[in-house]
């Protein structure tokens, strides 16, 4: 929207592009939706592409990973997002990026948890109280 508001005052489109981080392309398009529909031809459209995963496919993710990473081949209960991506791929055959399987699971509500670093020998009685 800043965008409709400086084609209005007549900047140049070189000008624009580095003031808002984007090539000048993108500006010149801009422009172009702007002069044949106003500033409501800049409104966003949504994302450009689909999810790779539907909200089926979602539950399914969800029902796998309550599974465990142990029913899945792996020799400890830690989800990764390397693994979780993993597990994609194979279960669905698609394929995300590490960051882009944390945004998915960030948009369904999970979160990052760091496991309770406790020996395994620890001796409760041995140690001083306080």
């Amino acid at each position: 929207m800043e965008a409709a508001g400086r084609f209005a005052q007549g900047d140049q489109s070189a000008a624009l592009a580095d003031d808002l981080r984007v090539s000048v392309r993108s500006v010149q398009r801009w422009r172009k939706a702007w002069s044949q529909g106003g500033p409501r031809a800049l409104a966003s459209k949504g994302p450009a592409a689909l999810p790779l995963l539907s909200d089926e496919l979602l539950a399914v993710l969800e029902q796998e990973l309550a599974k465990g990473p142990v029913a899945h081949g792996w020799p400890d209960q830690t989800w990764t997002l390397s693994r979780v991506n993993t597990l994609i791929g194979r279960r669905f055959h698609k394929s995300y990026t590490v960051q882009g399987v944390a945004a998915l699971l960030k948009r369904h509500g999970w979160s990052c948890q760091g496991p309770a670093r406790r020996a395994l020998e620890r001796d409760g009685a041995a140690l001083p109280a306080g």
